[in-house]
């Protein structure tokens, strides 16, 4: 799986392993709920391949780390709008906490 459209690569530092350098822009929520990450803010920067893409735990690889981020995602929603469990299932469809 290589970049999207409309993903970006910019120097930073990685969501995962804490590496700084050129990372790719990655949506915490994808598939129907993409444009809602975009919406929030609800974006990470990760290595391209070894974090974002293919290494063993790569957010598009491993079910841990997408978990991981779903959690991270949702309790930042919550904080940065006020929002409740039940304001963040209504708008995404479902609950990770």
């Amino acid at each position: 799986m290589g970049l999207e459209a409309g993903d970006l690569v910019k120097y930073g530092r990685c969501w995962l392993c804490g590496r700084y350098g050129l990372m790719e822009e990655h949506h915490i929520f994808s598939g129907a709920n993409r444009k809602l990450s975009e919406k929030y803010g609800l974006k990470v920067l990760l290595c391209g391949e070894s974090c974002h893409r293919n290494g063993k735990k790569a957010a598009h690889v491993s079910k841990e780390t997408a978990l991981a981020l779903h959690q991270y995602g949702q309790k930042c929603f919550m904080e940065d709008n006020g929002a409740s469990k039940e304001d963040f299932i209504e708008i995404f469809g479902r609950n990770y906490l």
